[in-house]
């Protein structure tokens, strides 16, 4: 006979209260800037000297959090010596945003290949794109607040879960508008 499973009392202890940040390593830091920046508009936020070149990329309001930490160097390197590419057991990054239509120009500017998706039975618009590294990025949309037409949903464009579209062999070689610095 199996026994009842035990739940531990709830005891005080973390509440989570949303996302804190993501740690992406980077074989390119400048191109990895050059995306979260320029692209996805995050901003440069004071990183301490952890004796490793990085970036941490916040928000772009006042007092937006950094919410991605970049690194590269050393303690980006896996096992065999090279820096891993991909999400590996995470499947992607979801950011909520507004401007659907401009993202789709800046990408297709930046000749980065992305998927569109209309999460069925809701208004949400998303695009998904990936950073230099392999970083499946998801970016949500309130559809009902968008202007222009809907996500396009045709083969090839639309987005099909599980399906991998990164290439790093035809990645685009983006440079940072501005170079790494660290704001004062």
């Amino acid at each position: 006979m199996m026994s009842k499973p035990h739940a531990a009392p709830l005891t005080p202890g973390p509440l989570v209260h949303g996302l804190f940040h993501v740690a992406i390593k980077t074989a390119d830091l400048d191109a990895t800037l050059a995306f979260w920046r320029d692209l996805i508009g995050l901003r440069s936020v004071p990183r301490p000297d952890f004796g490793y070149p990085g970036a941490w990329l916040a928000c772009g309001q006042p007092g937006g959090l950094a919410i991605i930490h970049v690194y590269a160097g050393g303690p980006a390197l896996g096992a065999n010596g090279k820096v891993e590419c991909g999400t590996g057991a995470i499947d992607h990054l979801s950011l909520s945003c507004t401007g659907y239509h401009a993202t789709l120009a800046r990408l297709r500017a930046l000749k980065l290949d992305w998927r569109e998706f209309l999460v069925p039975g809701t208004s949400l618009w998303q695009i998904f794109v990936y950073d230099p590294s392999g970083v499946q990025l998801e970016l949500t949309f309130e559809g009902a607040m968008e202007d222009g037409p809907p996500p396009d949903m045709s083969p090839g464009r639309k987005y099909e879960a599980g399906q991998c579209f990164f290439d790093p062999t035809t990645y685009p070689k983006l440079i940072p508008a501005t170079p790494l610095r660290e704001p004062s």
